[in-house]
């Protein structure tokens, strides 16, 4: 009895050695990563990719869902793994020991209800409807029909992308305002025929009610398409762990493959 009683003991006092030096990741149920996503990326696939991850890895995903600009601000406050952006870092941001990883090329894509009679415009005439110089579709070929025009907020980075790529940078005029950037989808819906705004490819496919327009006749699945965004991760630091595993992913051939089923280019591109 008391032989079998000091085997029992010793057992006992090996698992609490045991549990006392075992890593925190083994002593974990399941890992979890904070991600912190552009509202453009997250609408342009992430929901599908995001399940991938997670069904590959088994790391779980907590996540956050804003502007660029948070979400860059939430990686260097520390209160997220990692961010997705749909526009470069700054200089200061770099300095402050941000780092970006390019993983999706993107066609900035300008949308409209699909009863709009009208399927293509010159490069002229969007900068013109965008800053007030035209009014109504008429000037442009169209019915006599009033422009709505319908803008992401300005911190959003389709917002900064349009300016600098299709305004060069000249103020963007605008009859709705909206917070997060892919709400312009549900008022281009809501609205009647018109309504005009841009937003990622990726995002619109999602909507069959909403058009794409040419840009002097070229699709955003042309090669020569003018307008395109670069999706990035950031990181503060080179991406470790988990946060390195997530940016893999992004760049594996099934991840690859998602971004791809969406209209969009990969990051370095596939030619």
């Amino acid at each position: 009895m008391r032989k079998a009683m000091r085997i029992s003991s010793l057992i006992i006092a090996s698992l609490l050695i045991l549990w006392t030096v075992m890593p925190p990741t083994m002593a974990t149920a399941e890992q979890k990563l904070q991600y912190s996503c552009s509202a453009q990326v997250y609408e342009a696939f992430e929901n599908a990719r995001l399940n991938a991850f997670t069904k590959e890895t088994g790391i779980s995903i907590d996540l956050f869902v804003a502007s660029s600009n948070s979400c860059i601000y939430r990686v260097m406050q520390d209160m997220t793994d990692i961010a997705s952006s749909t526009r470069a870092i700054y200089q200061r941001q770099k300095d402050y020991g941000l780092v970006e990883t390019p993983f999706c090329k993107d066609p900035l894509a300008i949308i409209t209800k699909k009863s709009t009679p009208i399927n293509n415009l010159s490069e002229g005439h969007l900068r013109q409807i965008f800053s007030g110089g035209i009014t109504n579709w008429k000037k442009v070929g169209g019915p006599d029909l009033p422009i709505t025009l319908v803008v992401p907020g300005e911190e959003t980075g389709a917002h900064k992308n349009f300016r600098r790529l299709v305004m060069k940078h000249k103020e963007i005029n605008y009859d709705y305002l909206t917070y997060k950037s892919t709400r312009v989808l549900e008022a281009i819906e809501a609205l009647p025929a018109g309504a005009i705004s841009f937003i990622s490819r990726g995002a619109q496919i999602t909507h069959p009610a909403i058009k794409v327009l040419s840009i002097n006749g070229r699709k955003p699945d042309d090669q020569s398409y003018p307008y395109h965004q670069i999706f990035y991760m950031v990181t503060k630091g080179e991406p470790t762990g988990s946060v390195k595993a997530f940016v893999d992913f992004a760049n594996s051939k099934k991840g690859r493959a998602i971004i791809k089923e969406r209209g969009m280019l990969c990051c370095p591109v596939d030619e």
